[in-house]
């Protein structure tokens, strides 16, 4: 029996069935660890084998995935069809002030190895500020996807309807879809992003910005917010003349790019052969993804300086639960299929543009003059901390940082 159709989103609980967990609890049990490179703990050659240890350890004795769904469920989530592409959103509803402007709706994706667990806890915050110390005026209407392929979203599909890898351009156009089709947005909205979610947001507001539409409404990117720079800009690199701090960074990204981007060449060209390991073993999973979380955090070389055991298992849980841990690798394929990749030579986004940068991202964080030649940039801050993961890491100073940027763009001010 096929599967019904939502044209209209329909409201979606997460319900492991209890044979999934006692299969992973097996394959937990069995778990056969690999020889160990001396290297005293390091990470220097990959996750650090006694540290795995110890999280496989938690995770067959103290970890509790029902909290986990709990924390997932006390959200409105919810399922629809986009053309052939079924989504999960989640959505919150902003609180609203009488004879202030209704709140703006603002779409925060994430990346990989991320999920939705990395929004979970500033959901709140960002709908209603006033049960946390903010001001009601500062709402947004939250809207939260899982990227196709990612969690409770389905595996991506190509224009044809078949599966396959689709590029983060072509995600910007389902959450356009999304926002003004799907759930009737007759204002515009911001966008926020890191990682995948930078591209896809940037994305977004370079192929729809704001604009009037017909019966005097508006749609189309308002304001986009980044943690992680998302479009180079459309340039030659051989004859653009750069700044010292320009070309500066750019040694520094040439240097560190073999070091650090290893895992981006084998997702985008053997994604289904990386797949097959990913999705049968739990805790080669664990290994994939917790090696980021170390690596492009600010935790000083120790995860637990940053993240909490319950924490990365979450995240990872997510991925395995749902069987995406492959399908999410497809991005990667998807955007070396995309064309172009960049901007177009000597264009920019135009929308207003705020960039947050965290010192300890995976990339070091571009220069201004870098970042004007591909947005339109508005709000340039220099975090005291964070690193990649800055919803999770820094959750206070990204939600601000959020917030100030947008406050004048919702009034109709010019934010300069």
């Amino acid at each position: 029996m096929a599967e019904p159709r939502y044209d209209t989103p329909e409201p979606f609980k997460v319900d492991i069935p209890e044979r999934a967990l006692i299969d992973l609890d097996e394959r937990l049990r069995r778990w056969r660890p690999a020889p160990a490179i001396a290297d005293n703990g390091s990470w220097a050659s990959g996750t650090d084998p006694d540290f795995l240890a110890e999280l496989v350890a938690y995770w067959r004795h103290g970890y509790d995935w029902q909290r986990c769904q709990e924390a997932i469920n006390r959200w409105p989530n919810y399922l629809v069809d986009i053309g052939p592409q079924r989504l999960h959103f989640i959505r919150e509803p902003g609180t609203e002030v009488e004879d202030a402007p209704r709140p703006l709706p603002l779409v925060i994706t994430h990346g990989w190895p991320g999920s939705i667990v990395e929004f979970l806890h500033i959901i709140d915050v960002l709908a209603h500020p006033e049960n946390h110390g903010g001001d009601p005026l500062d709402a947004f209407d939250v809207i939260a996807p899982s990227l196709p392929g990612y969690g409770f979203s389905a595996p991506p599909v190509r224009p044809d309807g078949t599966l396959g890898p689709i590029g983060p351009r072509a995600i910007a156009g389902l959450w356009h879809n999304l926002v003004h089709e799907t759930l009737n947005y007759r204002r515009p909205f911001g966008a926020q992003g890191g990682d995948w979610g930078a591209v896809v947001s940037s994305w977004l507001a370079f192929d729809h910005p704001l604009k009037e539409e017909k019966d005097d409404w508006r749609s189309g990117t308002l304001g986009l917010h980044l943690n992680m720079v998302g479009l180079r800009p459309g340039i030659d690199l051989k004859t653009t003349a750069f700044s010292a701090d320009e070309k500066a960074w750019l040694a520094r990204m040439q240097a560190e790019l073999d070091e650090k981007t290893a895992y981006q060449r084998i997702q985008a060209t053997r994604p289904q052969t990386l797949g097959v390991a990913l999705a049968d073993s739990p805790v080669g999973l664990a290994a994939w993804i917790v090696e980021k979380f170390q690596g492009w955090s600010d935790c000083g070389g120790d995860p637990h300086n940053r993240f909490s055991m319950d924490l990365l298992l979450d995240n990872i849980m997510v991925y395995w639960l749902t069987g995406t841990a492959g399908t999410a690798t497809w991005l990667y394929r998807g955007v070396t299929e995309q064309v172009p990749r960049a901007l177009p030579e000597g264009q920019r986004v135009e929308t207003p543009t705020a960039f947050a940068a965290f010192p300890a991202d995976l990339a070091p964080p571009p220069p201004r003059e870098w970042i004007e030649r591909a947005y339109n940039l508005r709000r340039h801050t220099q975090m005291p901390s964070g690193g990649h993961f800055a919803a999770l890491e820094e959750p206070d100073l990204l939600v601000e940082d959020i917030r100030a940027f947008f406050r004048p763009l919702r009034f109709g001010a010019a934010n300069d």
